[in-house]
């Protein structure tokens, strides 16, 4: 008995030095850059022209975008508001999007693009009352730009935009060339805008090395084992597709009724969805985004990151904790309509419901339908896709030229950040650009603390004076690195 204890004890510390050991050889993937250049700019002025730009109401509803002659009323201020830009840029009315072209000294090298969209999502029904300020007057106020759209979108367009107007006030050219694209449908997918504005750069044979878009941000609280902020770089993002099912029945009198009715076999379909969701993978941008954060953990979580062979289940079982990091690891599926039924003493001929899939990249629109009947497994269930798929998008390197020229601009304006690539779970335009260049990046400057209510489309949207100096910068240090 004491020579299996001793034995034991050995083969525990044996294990244990392994672990370690493992966890002791994860080296860090954070650049180390030099400091950043000075840079100053009217910041009073950033400020008013941000806040001047959300008095614009360019609501995108499910009716389709606000006007172009609304986009235009915010193309007119954009243009007195950057009078550098629009005179040493051309510019080009895309219906309401806008192209711009900042030619660079040498034409031969490959360009890159910084894009972003001008239009906002509706303010819900009612709910104005509830705002600190009115959703579209553009309050500063409590050391904050009130409003909607002042995270999601205007405020990256307009701090690129301000860098750029800085930029030329120094005297600065860009070695190469530089596109801005800025759509004015993304939050009801982009069809009109950066489909049309990825169209034009291809019909001229851009020659685009990479591009980056909103998506990403600045986390704290979020990641795990991490007490410092961590910047996370959209590498990938998710697909999405909507999966209608319906159940049909013969109907009749409510006082003989079947086992189940349309609606009881409706809601057993989706019991089942909700009871079997997909499995948890963690590859490709996720994959890399724990590759990126593991070195950087404190020393439990190191260990348990750097020892998935052993320890996978407990790691995705915290993981898959957090809705915010679940959703990075699995195609997730939400109900989020149902009808049926015509009166109280009325059985039901039919019953629907529509699905809404977040796929992963590899998991396409076939691979959906097919898991969600097999998971259904009631033939008197149809299950069809809706029309509007996007697939998953391809996943960009983190080792590309792109990502490696943004991880080091955000280094540099917020020192001891942690920057790390990651799977995007919403949608961004970033995916209409898919022929343009095979490095698609989503980053927006900007702060999301764990336990704290979404700002982005949410009541109170508002950006701090602070955080819109920053991205400023950040965009101007990026331009610099890119194409001083």
């Amino acid at each position: 008995m004491k020579r299996a204890l001793v034995a034991a004890a050995v083969a525990l510390a044996a294990l244990a030095a392994v672990l370690v050991g493992r966890a002791a050889t994860l080296r860090s993937r954070q650049v180390d850059p030099p400091a950043a250049q000075p840079f100053t700019f009217d910041s009073a002025g950033a400020i008013e022209r941000l806040a001047d730009a959300i008095r614009v109401p360019t609501v995108s509803s499910e009716q389709g975008p606000a006007p172009d002659s609304v986009f235009a009323v915010l193309h007119q201020r954009l243009a007195a508001g950057f009078p550098r830009v629009q005179s040493a840029l051309r510019r080009e009315t895309v219906g309401g999007s806008l192209l711009y072209t900042w030619l660079g000294v040498d034409t031969t090298v490959p360009a890159f693009v910084l894009t972003g969209h001008l239009d906002v999502v509706p303010v819900d029904s009612g709910s104005e009352a509830r705002w600190a300020h009115p959703p579209f007057a553009g309050a500063v106020s409590d050391g904050y730009v009130w409003g909607r759209g002042a995270l999601d979108d205007k405020g990256s367009v307009l701090a690129i935009l301000e860098a750029i107007e800085a930029l030329l006030a120094e005297g600065f050219r860009p070695a190469r060339t530089i596109y801005l694209a800025f759509g004015h449908d993304e939050e009801i997918l982009g069809e009109r805008g950066a489909v049309r504005l990825a169209g034009r750069l291809k019909e001229r044979g851009a020659r685009v090395e990479w591009l980056l878009d909103e998506g990403g941000t600045i986390t704290r609280g979020i990641m795990p084992g991490m007490d410092r902020p961590v910047a996370v770089v959209g590498i990938a993002e998710k697909g999405f597709v909507n999966v209608e099912l319906l159940a049909s029945d013969a109907g009749g009198h409510s006082s003989t009724p079947p086992r189940h009715t349309a609606i009881g076999r409706l809601a057993l379909a989706v019991s089942r969805l909700e009871a079997d969701p997909f499995p948890v993978r963690v590859a490709g941008a996720t994959e890399a985004l724990l590759a990126h954060t593991a070195p950087e953990m404190s020393f439990p979580f190191r260990v348990a990151f750097a020892n998935l062979w052993l320890l996978e289940r407990p790691v995705l079982a915290r993981f898959t904790g957090d809705p915010r990091t679940a959703a990075a690891g699995r195609t997730t599926t939400a109900v989020t309509m149902v009808s049926g039924g015509t009166k109280a003493n009325v059985l039901p001929l039919e019953a629907r419901a529509v699905v809404n899939v977040r796929s992963l990249p590899g998991d396409s629109a076939a691979i959906v339908a097919e898991r969600v009947r097999r998971v259904v497994a009631d033939s008197l269930v149809e299950v069809r896709v809706l029309p509007g798929v996007s697939e998953p998008s391809p996943v960009s390197s983190p080792e590309s030229a792109g990502y490696r020229a943004v991880s080091t601009a955000i280094r540099q304006v917020y020192p001891g950040t942690v920057v790390a690539p990651y799977l995007v779970i919403g949608g961004t335009d970033a995916r209409h650009y898919v022929g343009i260049t095979s490095t698609l990046l989503r980053f927006a400057p900007g702060l999301e603390t764990a336990g704290s209510p979404p700002r982005a489309h949410g009541t109170d949207e508002r950006v701090g004076i602070g955080e819109h100096a920053q991205a400023v910068r950040f965009y101007a240090q990026l331009i610099r690195n890119s194409a001083g």
